[in-house]
């Protein structure tokens, strides 16, 4: 029988989870949750239901795993407990500093519940999380190192979309190669946030605004570019459109280690991901997770998990002798 699987929002990575769903033979797209008039949503799933939020409860028992897509900002703060006390879920909750809090208030509902929660999937936090984990498992002495990009930053191009006199825009984060090879050679540098990436901005101004106005604007934005080197170009809409309508991203986590008796020799573990699309490779993450919160709740557990929770035969819909006979 198939994991039936909900999707609560349906923007970027609602689209992309309908994609990944598809891909899994395991799994039946059954219902599509928003908060627009449902009439105006057209899944590509034509078997799909399409609803309202405000009767999402009327699906309590039709759905093995809701998949949360809302954004991390507000929407999953609120409505992954509210869900988590009616169905097992999967979110991509991506605010590190609230990770334990929304771990937390997830829980609390799931164990109420007695539902399987799986939050902070995705690329970073969720496949970054756990190379890192491995990494600090397997090579205790040694330092971490996070880049990201080259990549559209979501968050960063709404950022600078706010700023009065911004039609529309797109910001790349990009890694700075010399600070990158440093750490690939074993160096250990101390790097501060400014020597690790760099931000470009591709601008749109509205009629009549000041460009000078808008890149001091940009530059000096504290928590987004104040302590970057920051590039801005001012471009034209359809230039825009063209050249920069897609949502790549990409990365790399790296640990530099050493090991021996005096520590003589040294060691460099790195994992790396180059997306042409940051919310469907997300939303593929999420899918296997869906999959392990299905057979967590039929194996009875229930409460809040992270990917660190996890293991990894629970991902795959192979069983464990295919495991062992082709990937082990």
């Amino acid at each position: 029988m198939s994991i039936r699987i909900g999707i609560y929002g349906y923007g970027n990575l609602g689209k992309g989870i309908e994609c990944a769903v598809r891909q899994n033979e395991d799994m039946e797209l059954v219902a599509v949750f928003t908060r627009r008039d449902p009439a105006a949503v057209k899944p590509l799933t034509g078997s799909a239901a399409v609803c309202s939020v405000a009767d999402v409860e009327q699906w309590k028992d039709k759905i093995d795993v809701m998949i949360m897509c809302g954004g991390s900002a507000t929407d999953l703060p609120e409505q992954s407990p509210k869900l988590a006390a009616m169905f097992n879920i999967v979110d991509s909750f991506d605010t590190h500093a609230k990770i334990p809090e929304h771990f937390a208030n997830v829980d609390a509902a799931a164990r109420d519940a007695k539902t399987v929660g799986i939050i902070s999937v995705g690329w970073d936090p969720g496949m970054f999380s756990l190379n890192r984990m491995y990494a600090n498992a397997i090579m205790p002495n040694g330092k971490d190192y996070t880049f990201w990009g080259k990549g559209i930053s979501q968050g960063h191009s709404d950022a600078v979309r706010r700023i009065e006199g911004v039609k529309d825009a797109k910001q790349y984060t990009i890694p700075i190669e010399a600070a990158l090879e440093s750490v690939r050679a074993g160096e250990n540098p101390e790097l501060s946030t400014r020597e690790k990436h760099l931000r470009e901005c591709f601008v749109v101004l509205e009629e009549g605004a000041d460009e000078a106005e808008v890149e001091n604007a940009i530059v000096t934005m504290p928590n987004y570019f104040e302590d970057y080197d920051t590039t801005v170009h001012f471009i034209s809409e359809e230039e825009l459109k063209r050249e920069h309508s897609g949502i790549p991203h990409g990365g790399f986590v790296i640990r530099s280690g050493k090991t021996g008796w005096r520590l003589e020799n040294n060691h460099v573990i790195e994992y790396s991901i180059k997306l042409d699309s940051n919310p469907e490779f997300t939303a593929c993450v999420i899918v296997a997770y869906a999959r392990a919160a299905h057979r967590l709740a039929k194996e009875g557990a229930y409460g809040c998990k992270t990917v660190f929770d996890i293991a990894p035969a629970y991902l795959s819909a192979m069983d464990g002798a295919e495991l062992r006979a082709h990937l082990l």
